[in-house]
């Protein structure tokens, strides 16, 4: 049996994780996986998270299941979070999932088991893993038009043309915020022409939202997901906690179903199957931490300040970055980097620009030139904007 396995392809980032392990220079920078990290390097527990902590520690009696689709306490707080009043709360059904990705690949369950032959649009370039995923289900998938590597902006042109060509049925993949690998997002002006496309061809989008606080605020980078789903009959949503909430090893997610009123009870019971042959029940701790932050009144505003202390850093260090490149380049050519928004950015350039990065100056960022902004630090903004204008001359 076993001798018909064959070797997969290794994953680019987590490939470029242990070659920065291996790497023995002393200088190295790490702008590769998507975790966050303090001025210090360290991916600290957030503050209301370790208190949430130390009271489900003296509070919690039981380690039992809870439900295939986990707590409804931590439905109902999510899709608060995500989804404010932009629609009814009997027209969402909900699931708790390992982490966003569960969430994702619940979804695309579903979708394939619902309309089998759906196609799905996912931008180009967006997280390997839409792909990576999508090729395992079998299912059949579009490139449409997202980053001008010109510009470093959003070929909005170029995406309404192709989003112009899905049909009743297909599904649409959409990044909720802070676009992931570039940093590119649409304005909300553009958001609601790209809402008037899905309802014209009737195409069911699907939005991954892993990021919502580290763009321009938790209330702004969820406007888009919540006028997409007010605007259209049926939606999906995949939400992460790990990066705003930082519990990346706790694996919290949830699947949000939007669908007539009359479907919900169907919609749950298929989301409580999906989870049940998948993996039963979900992860509990991370969920539940997260219940607890956002229904109490202290815990939930230290979680907020500290949340737009992290985006506010993030921030600060594109406008750094931004600068120093402008300075020792003398133009305008990576402005681009402080209007970007989120985690990462793509800068556009080479395989080859980002391999000298990696040889000559020990960086270390994805092949398609995304880097980690939460990777850089005040101290290593300038060797970066030096390393970047020395390798693209």
């Amino acid at each position: 049996m076993f001798e018909n396995l064959q070797q997969q392809k290794p994953d680019a980032i987590l490939t470029l994780v242990q070659m920065f392990r291996d790497d023995r220079r002393c200088d190295k920078i790490d702008l590769g996986v998507g975790v966050y990290k303090d001025s210090s390097g360290n991916t600290p527990v957030m503050r209301s998270v370790k208190a949430a902590e130390q009271k489900l520690w003296e509070l919690e009696t039981t380690k039992s299941y809870v439900a295939l689709t986990g707590d409804p306490a931590f439905s109902d707080s999510m899709v608060s979070l995500v989804l404010g009043d932009a629609v009814p709360a009997a027209s969402v059904s909900a699931a708790a999932t390992p982490g966003g990705t569960g969430a994702v690949r619940q979804a695309f369950e579903l979708v394939k088991m619902a309309r089998p032959s759906a196609r799905v649009f996912v931008s180009n370039p967006t997280w390997p893993n839409h792909l990576s995923i999508l090729e395992y289900l079998g299912m059949e998938k579009v490139l449409y038009r997202y980053f001008d590597n010109e510009t470093c902006g959003v070929d909005f042109n170029g995406l309404i043309a192709d989003l112009k060509t899905a049909h009743k049925g297909d599904l649409v993949l959409l990044h909720g915020c802070c676009h992931n690998p570039t940093g590119a997002n649409l304005t909300m002006l553009q958001w609601q022409e790209l809402i008037a496309v899905l309802q014209e061809t009737g195409a069911v989008p699907m939005i991954d939202i892993a990021y919502q606080g580290f763009g321009d605020g938790l209330e702004e980078d969820a406007a888009a997901t919540r006028a997409v789903a007010a605007a259209v009959p049926e939606c999906l949503i995949a939400a992460s906690c790990s990066k705003n909430f930082g519990i990346y090893r706790e694996r919290t997610g949830i699947l949000m179903m939007i669908a007539n009123d009359t479907e919900t009870k169907v919609a749950q019971g298929t989301l409580a199957f999906l989870n049940r042959q998948n993996f039963s029940f979900p992860p509990d701790h991370g969920a539940r931490l997260v219940t607890m932050i956002l229904n109490d009144t202290h815990l939930r505003a230290d979680w907020a300040v500290e949340l737009e202390e992290i985006r506010l850093s993030m921030l600060a260090l594109r406008q750094q970055l931004a600068k120093e490149l402008q300075e020792r380049g003398g133009s305008d050519r990576f402005a681009f980097i402080a209007q970007h928004r989120g985690m990462f950015s793509r800068l556009g350039t080479t395989p080859a620009v980002v391999q000298k990065l990696r040889d000559e100056h020990s960086i270390y960022m994805v092949g398609d030139s995304r880097m980690n902004i939460a990777g850089l630090n005040s101290r290593t903004v300038p060797i970066l904007a030096q390393a970047i204008i020395t390798s693209c001359l």
